[in-house]
Formats: C-alpha cells, structure tokens, sequence
C-alpha cells in the first residue's frame, strides 16, 4: 500500500516540503490541505508588488494547477482542519472529511497579532498576511486615502513606503523609538526613520494606539499620547503568533511554536513541523529558535522533507531576510544582535553599507543596505566561521567576496 503523507499548509514552506519529496523520489500519496481557497502563493508581494500595482493574484502563486497535476500533489483549498487524532493518524476537516496518514506536517505559519482597544472591530482596520487582505488594502490605496500605518516592523514599514509610491498620506505610528528597533538596532532603524521621513511619512515614535473612533468604519486613530489622527483606512503591522492550536490540542509540545529537533520532528513521532511555526533545535547554537523569514520557510521545509523519508541531516543554515522599502534593499544574514563588536563597512549617509556582528574575530550576523554582495559574502564567512578582524572587514578596499571564496575553498580541502 502507498504510504501517505499530509501537510496543513499551502504556504511556500508547504510547497517547498511537497516539491522536495517527489524530487527526492516520495511516490506515495500527497496531499496539501489549506484553509485559503486560492492556490498556493507567495507572501512577500503581498506588502510589495501587489500593493503598488505592479503583480497581480496570478502573478504571485507558487505554481499553476497544472504542477499539482503533474506531480500528483493533491491540494484541498478552502477545507481547513479542525482536529488531528494521533494515535489513528487522521486529520478531520471543516467539511466533516478525514484523511488517514502516515505522516503529518505542520506548516500552518502564523497570525497577525491582533490589537485590543476600543473600536478595534470597525470597518477599515486591516491587518495584511493574505491575498485577500493585500488586495482590500490596495482598493484603499488606488483611492489616495490617508492611511494611518500602526507598527513599524518590516510589514508595516513596507507598506508604508507602497502606501506614499501610490500618493498616499501616511502616518506610522511605532512604539519603539525608531522603526525595526527589535530587528537592525537603533543605527540603521535610524536611518529608516529618515528614510521614511524624507518620503513624506509621518513618522510618530514612541507613541501607540488608544482607541479607534467612527460609527460604523473607522475615521480616526486616538494615540497612547491623546491625539488624534483621521484615516480612511488602517493597516495594523504588530507582529505575527505561531498557529499552534491545532497541534496543542493534539498534545504536541509548544514553547512559542511546535516544538521540534533539528531534524524537525515534533515531540510525537510521524508529526514534523517546519516554518514560520517551527520552534526547531540549532545546532550552530544549541538553541531552539523560531524564524519568520521566507527563505527559512523554504529551505528549513526542504531539509525537515528529506528528514522524514529518511534522509536525515541536521539543519543549520545561516538565517537570511530581505526587504524593499522605496529604492533601498536590505538584506540581513546569521544574528546581527549577537555579536560583542559592530564594525561598519560603506557609507552610511549615502545608503550603502554594511554593518558586521563580530563574537571575537568571527561574524555572527551582517546586516547590509544596498549591499547584497556584503551579504553573501558574510554569508559564506559565517557557514565556515572564519576568522575575519574588524580592521579588514571595515576596509572598503578588501574583496570580501574573494575573502569568502578562499575560505569556502579552504574549508572543501579539509
């Protein structure tokens, strides 16, 4: 009998897992179960492409239908589970539908944290993690209303910038003393501030949310500091809470997600978890961590699949994220907070740099702006941890990618 295999999850780590098991010759029965109705798509445009018009719905799937066909992956769209009994295997669906497997995958990511404050239920309150939420967002933005942004993480500065790319009056509130604070520090949330700043937002720190006010729809935002702001529309970005509560109930173990080893198996045996809602054993660190980062979504499913048909490898990839504000990219690899020392490479005033986490002579984490290349060789650095001294990563002068390459080349030989 052909053995069976489900995940609970279209995202692209759900997809990533899905794609690397028939790659890696999985010929049973596999099936994708989400609770959107839509085909499995990608979620970073959502605060990007398709909120400046430039991607649409179909633009951003994953795949066409014609790849689930091809690959006899079998997607069960709008049919969310409701119940997993372990000790039978079965997966129970809204519809009353169960599904009988031999091995179960968590890839339920997560929600959007949601805020509590009077007239937090009006109309035009919007929180973006679907497509139909990016596209109710950008039916407001087409119409040039004042937007009222609340949260200055990388979703809510994100959408911003779409927001002032479209015409719009945008006003951020964050409170923290400057944007991204919890992701790239005080220096660089810094220089967002001034990014936004200069890009017409108003860009109010330390300040949060009272209340919302109107009779039906929102119309005004009252602030943690009594003022008041009218919007047309809100978007609230203040973090995201791993879907655990399936897998709680299950018995599984959770510790701000599921809990899993570094080969991503949960505390049940056959249940694995991977993305956004895997709280999964490092073996850089000997820590469990829990990443938002699509690239960790995708690769950490890629491993967590091989894993469960037999191929197991410890994962230990070097965490790596991006994101797109106006004409600025940054991109940021390993732990940036970790390190003792901070060496800058690039100008700062002119919107290239990089900055280097070092732990002694051994970089932790980069975080670059408009310096992919610094990146990617930090990157490589990190893989090997190579000894690099702060004098030579702060010289402009050094090819840090010929660095990287020599290390890379130095660590195959041994």
């Amino acid at each position: 009998m052909r053995p069976t295999l489900v995940t609970i999850g279209t995202g692209v780590a759900a997809v990533s897992a899905a794609e690397t098991l028939r790659s890696n010759g999985f010929d049973g029965r596999l099936v994708l179960v989400g609770a959107e109705p839509h085909l499995p798509y990608d979620r970073p445009p959502l605060s990007k492409g398709l909120l400046l018009g430039g991607q649409t719905p179909s633009d951003i799937l994953l795949h066409q239908q014609s790849f689930y066909d091809d690959n006899e992956i079998e997607l069960v769209l709008g049919d969310p589970v409701t119940a997993i009994v372990p000790s039978e295997r079965k997966v129970v669906l809204d519809s009353g539908a169960t599904l009988v497997t031999d091995q179960l995958l968590f890839a339920t990511g997560g929600a959007p944290r949601r805020l509590n404050v009077p007239g937090d239920h009006l109309e035009g309150i919007h929180y973006l993690r679907s497509i139909d939420d990016a596209l109710a967002i950008q039916d407001q933005l087409q119409v040039h209303g004042s937007i009222v942004i609340v949260g200055a993480g990388f979703i809510g500065a994100e959408v911003a910038a779409a927001a002032r790319q479209r015409g719009c009056p945008v006003t951020l509130l964050e409170l923290a003393s400057v944007p991204l604070r919890h992701a790239v520090g005080d220096q660089i949330g810094g220089v967002y501030a001034q990014l936004h700043r200069d890009h017409g937002v108003d860009l109010r720190t330390g300040v949060g949310v009272a209340a919302f006010n109107g009779p039906d729809r929102v119309w005004e935002v009252i602030t943690t500091d009594d003022q008041t702001i009218p919007a047309d529309l809100v978007v609230v970005g203040v973090g995201m809470e791993p879907r655990t509560g399936l897998a709680e109930s299950a018995g599984l173990s959770i510790d701000n997600g599921i809990v899993v080893d570094e080969y991503g198996q949960s505390s049940i045996d056959g249940i694995y978890a991977t993305g956004d809602v895997a709280r999964r054993l490092d073996p850089r660190t000997a820590r469990h961590v829990r990443l938002e980062h699509w690239q960790h979504a995708r690769r950490h499913a890629e491993a967590v699949a091989r894993s469960m048909i037999g191929d197991r490898q410890p994962f230990d990839d070097v965490p790596w994220f991006w994101s797109d504000q106006y004409d600025v990219n940054l991109q940021t690899a390993g732990n940036p907070r970790a390190g003792s020392t901070v060496v800058t490479r690039g100008i700062i005033d002119e919107m290239s740099f990089s900055t280097f986490s070092l732990d002694g002579d051994h970089i932790v984490g980069v975080i670059g702006v408009n310096r992919p290349r610094d990146v990617r060789a930090a990157m490589r650095l990190i893989e090997q941890r190579t000894p690099v001294s702060a004098a030579t990563l702060g010289d402009d002068d050094v090819d840090l990618r010929r660095l990287a390459k020599s290390a890379t080349q130095q660590f195959v030989s041994d």
